[in-house]
């Protein structure tokens, strides 16, 4: 092992301790502050735990934390994977219809029936089928299928995007639309042990996925003629790439609501930290996203005695250090 390579282990294993050093920090802090003896009392189930305790530990805590972390881990590795797939670090992984699918899905689920079983369903079914329609779209063009995909996902999201003002407009102000609204701010907040379970299998499935075959990601950035000339079969990578870059996004999106710059922000900060690697990229985008989002749901739910929507978060401090990157290269 190299020099190069045994400094990105010793980032790696920093970086996965870091993760747990958050992690237990945000099961201590809230409106009812636990220690961290409690909270190993309560893994070893000591009977000596308060029933407070358990409860918060594990009933509202860990299910909201472990649903932070897997999200944000989610959007920034399939916002990575878009990114080398359309060689373009302005793509994340709503470029695709996923995130006005999903929005779409759910404020019809909200219209119909309220509940949230209905509205996580609901959401990451259309995100899924917002994608299919891009790509099926993007298979009538002969010119370069990423350059189609990107402009099917235009066509796309901009339906599904006039089909959720159509249903704002038609909700009724008072309980639909206050619903529909909040959702679409993105949060955390209706996180349980069962909605969790629900996205663990398909998130990890993708995950895996694209951890697969991130280094034919590199293959890609180089470009479709040079991926061609080593004998990749570009279609079907394309395809197997949208496919699980969708599965962990939209079953991100379907229990947390749109959360913004997080696909767009975090693999540029994975450059910044261990370079264009798409092998190692993609590992580090996942630990920092995972962080990220999880430090912005402590401040969500700490900061005031409400609850800030996540979404807002994630744009007042994405957008404005993306106008630095932009800044700092433009002056490199």
């Amino acid at each position: 092992m190299n020099e190069t390579e045994t400094r990105y282990h010793s980032f790696l294993v920093l970086v996965i301790v870091l993760a747990v050093g958050v992690f237990l920090f945000s099961v201590c802090i809230g409106r009812y502050p636990v220690s961290i003896e409690e909270i190993l009392k309560a893994l070893l189930m000591r009977l000596d735990v308060e029933p407070t305790v358990k409860i918060v530990v594990f009933q509202i805590r860990f299910p909201r934390i472990i649903s932070a972390m897997l999200v944000g881990s989610a959007l920034a590795i399939s916002g990575a994977a878009f990114q080398g797939l359309f060689k373009n670090p302005l793509v994340s992984s709503y470029h695709l219809g996923v995130s006005s699918g999903a929005g779409f899905g759910a404020a019809l689920a909200i219209i119909l029936s309220g509940s949230i079983a209905m509205v996580q369903g609901s959401a990451f079914l259309f995100g899924a089928i917002a994608v299919a329609l891009t790509y099926g779209l993007s298979r009538v063009y002969k010119g370069s299928s990423t350059l189609a995909l990107i402009l099917s996902g235009i066509i796309i999201s901009s339906f599904f995007s006039a089909l959720v003002s159509l249903l704002q407009y038609t909700a009724n102000p008072r309980d639909q639309l206050p619903a529909i609204v909040f959702w679409l701010m993105g949060s955390l907040s209706a996180v349980s042990n069962e909605s969790l379970l629900g996205i663990v299998f398909p998130m990890v499935v993708g995950t895996i996925g694209l951890m697969l075959v991130r280094w034919r990601i590199n293959v890609l950035s180089m470009g479709e003629d040079e991926a061609q000339a080593l004998g990749i079969d570009l279609r079907r990578l394309v395809a197997l790439i949208v496919g699980c870059a969708t599965i962990v996004t939209t079953s991100a999106v379907c229990i947390s609501g749109v959360i913004g710059w997080i696909g767009l922000v975090i693999p540029h900060i994975g450059r910044m930290l261990v370079g264009p690697d798409y092998k190692k990229l993609l590992p580090v985008c996942s630990l920092i996203g995972a962080i990220y989002l999880l430090l912005m749901d402590d401040i969500a739910r700490t900061l005031t005695d409400g609850e800030i929507p996540l979404g807002i978060l994630t744009s007042l401090i994405g957008a404005p250090f993306f106008a630095f990157l932009l800044i700092r290269n433009r002056m490199d």
